[in-house]
């Protein structure tokens, strides 16, 4: 029972980061392809007008999946961080290096060093959730050895299946970013980047749907265990599920409403790592490790659990509370264009 309760929190953290720290990503994946400085200075202005209140407490749940991961499979956990220490380590340098980019490129002394930082943040929203999600194509097609043993730094994450999963992250979160962004242009009265992003948010959603279908392909030749446990039984329900959902994002903002289509998308996404959880069931290493035999102790178990328990009391409502003054407007800043370099570093060059 404990274990069951352990995995199912690890999956609910997978999930909630997917959607939260994908769209936060995904924001960034709109920055790098806004265009050049004229006329991607609107597009960078809501970027960096959404992602403000929200940026650090999206990132949250890796830490909340790290933490379950290593204190409840920590045998699974170690032998991942052997094998995939490169995937891993990129995915967490750009995490560092994308934050501070982020937090201080308004403090640029320098229209150039604005830029630079610019182009640091907006080049690891891209690579991020491509390393991380490679990561969990390795782990997902049975890359992974048992334990103790590490399999090899290289090859483990440069298949078919982790490279298809580290672009479908992206894709995803470029997807969920236009969704939200949509609805926080109406919010902010910009009705042309409500267009705009509207445009993207149908394009996202025909290009990863577009994925998943010829991901299956991919997943039919290179990962065979994971092919079938998606188009059979409970997995198969999931993947339908995930489908119906995003149709319903297509038509809501083909409709215009972009607060629903937040719910409907993260939906979506969110079904996309249920399912590849149901698809692997009962393993945690595919084919290696069940969830039964990687486990700690009981004991740590419950332990963990009580933690976790504690924690929720004081984490989940400071979370509820910051989404909804969030989504209510409440921290909105002023709208500022960004045309490529942020307007302090423009005023000490003195111009």
């Amino acid at each position: 029972m404990a274990v069951d309760l352990v995995a199912a929190l690890l999956v609910v953290g997978l999930a909630a980061y997917a959607v939260l720290g994908g769209a936060d990503f995904g924001a960034g994946f709109w920055d790098l392809t806004a265009g050049g400085a004229r006329r991607g200075a609107r597009v960078r202005g809501l970027v960096k007008r959404s992602m403000g209140p929200v940026w650090e407490a999206n990132h949250v749940w890796l830490i909340f999946v790290l933490v379950i991961f290593w204190t409840g499979f920590p045998e699974a956990f170690g032998t991942v961080m052997s094998t995939l220490y490169v995937p891993l380590f990129g995915a967490a340098v750009g995490i560092i290096l994308r934050g501070a980019a982020f937090a201080v490129r308004g403090e640029a002394a320098t229209i150039g060093e604005a830029r630079l930082l610019g182009g640091v943040f907006a080049l690891s929203s891209v690579l991020v959730p491509f390393f991380l999600g490679a990561t969990v194509g390795a782990i997902a097609s049975g890359q992974v050895p048992a334990p103790p043993g590490g399999g090899d730094p290289i090859e483990s994450w440069t298949n078919a299946t982790s490279l298809y999963i580290g672009v479908l992250a992206v894709g995803t979160g470029a997807y969920l970013a236009a969704v939200f962004m949509a609805a926080d242009a109406v919010r902010a009265g910009l009705p042309d980047l409500v267009e705009a992003f509207r445009a993207r948010a149908l394009g996202a959603a025909v290009v990863v749907g577009a994925l998943a279908i010829g991901g299956l392909f991919v997943l039919h030749e290179d990962a065979r265990a994971l092919y079938d446990g998606l188009t059979s039984g409970a997995g198969l329900a999931v993947v339908i599920g995930s489908v119906l959902a995003g149709g319903v994002t297509v038509a809501l903002v083909w409709r215009r409403r972009f607060d629903l289509a937040r719910f409907s998308s993260a939906l979506a996404v969110g079904a996309i790592i249920i399912g590849l959880a149901v698809a692997e069931s009962p393993y945690l290493l595919p084919g290696v490790l069940t969830l039964d035999d990687a486990a700690a102790d009981n004991a740590t178990l419950v332990v963990l659990l009580v933690g976790m328990a504690i924690g929720a009391l004081f984490l989940v409502p400071s979370l509820i509370l910051l989404y909804r003054l969030t989504l209510r407007g409440t921290l909105d800043s002023e709208f500022q264009p960004i045309a490529g370099t942020e307007p302090e570093a423009e005023r000490k060059e003195g111009r």
